[in-house]
């Protein structure tokens, strides 16, 4: 796939200066009609569009946003929706247009499906959502076709690679295994998230790292492999269940799979949170309507998805700025209580 073509490269083949390529973007009067011609002769052998900063060079303005989401070809989780409430909102600030572009993670030709619209001039900045925002290929491959983009939620592995906004996953989890320390509790289970996805990993780390502080071993907190929706959480609570551990507390890498464990422990006839506590990450909004209602963190998701296009909108115009951390932030509810005994 070619890499999209910008002011330079027309400039050079049409052997004018960058700001005469601008002038004759813009319809400026001050160019001569040789120079015009070879610019727009030019532009079309190389089969340019004006990028967001080719515009702005020009006077002009951005205009669309893509946002990059994953599916799994079900109908969109709270999640993306708090995204693109968010995303929309901070469009709307800037007179930008959002365009959603849902793709799937665990298509081979993911990179490919992300880079069509980009090198067909459809936008003018890209917000990478994860786990999109932690493949280090893709982050890459939209820097070498000049495109200004910006990185939500990804994990430590891809923060210095561009701009971004997210929480500090590993201090949630931190910040999580500290409070349910405190409580009482010393057998723990941890429902991981997708594979690929950094921030559920990260979430594990912090808790595992209060774990250490609080001198237990590794062997106290018990992991399985698992999804990030209803389904997964459902099953991880009976692959626990499994293992023999018993756990008094399950920590699960987000609310949508906190309620499916919620689903499984009420289903095996325990009492919450007497018999057993469970907790999550995200503070979904129906987090407070589940019984009982979830102690979980809570990360503004949709405060997050605004910010990013602040940012953005400061990348587009060739501003540099740094990965912002949000601080996670301890929502305390009823699935949490000291252990029986």
């Amino acid at each position: 796939m070619s890499i999209r073509k910008t002011i330079y490269d027309v400039a050079i083949l049409a052997g004018v200066s960058e700001a005469t390529v601008s002038r004759v973007l813009n319809n400026n009067p001050r160019v001569s009609a040789e120079n015009r011609e070879r610019v727009l002769t030019a532009a079309k052998a190389l089969r340019f569009r004006p990028n967001a900063q080719a515009r702005l060079l020009a006077g002009g303005r951005p205009n669309t946003i893509l946002l990059v989401a994953p599916t799994t070809g079900r109908p969109q989780a709270w999640y993306f929706q708090l995204l693109e409430s968010g995303a929309l909102r901070g469009c709307g600030h800037h007179g930008l247009r959002l365009q959603n572009h849902f793709v799937f993670p665990d298509s081979p030709r993911r990179e490919a499906t992300i880079l069509q619209p980009v090198d067909a001039g459809e936008c003018d900045g890209v917000i990478l959502s994860a786990p999109f925002s932690d493949d280090a290929d893709i982050i890459r491959a939209l820097q070498a076709r000049h495109m200004p983009l910006i990185l939500v939620a990804s994990g430590h592995a891809t923060r210095g690679l561009a701009a971004g906004v997210g929480m500090d996953d590993e201090a949630a989890g931190h910040e999580m295994m500290s409070y349910l320390l405190k409580l009482g509790h010393r057998r723990f289970a941890f429902s991981l998230g997708l594979k690929d996805h950094l921030s559920a990993r990260e979430r594990f780390d912090g808790a595992a790292r209060a774990l250490a502080e609080f001198g237990l071993a590794p062997s106290a907190m018990v992991s399985v492999e698992a999804g990030l929706d209803f389904d997964a959480g459902y099953h991880a609570f009976a692959r626990i269940r499994e293992t023999g551990a018993e756990p008094t507390a399950i920590i699960c890498a987000n609310d949508e799979s906190a309620a499916g464990a919620i689903h499984g422990a009420h289903e095996s006839g325990l009492s919450l949170p007497r018999d057993l506590t469970i907790v999550g990450f995200d503070d979904a909004p129906f987090a407070k309507l589940l019984s009982p209602p979830l102690t979980t963190i809570s990360q503004a998701i949709d405060t997050m998805a605004a910010r990013a296009i602040d940012i953005l909108f400061d990348v587009i115009k060739a501003v540099e700025r740094p990965y912002e951390t949000v601080k996670p932030r301890l929502v305390v509810r009823a699935s949490a209580a000291p252990p029986r005994g």
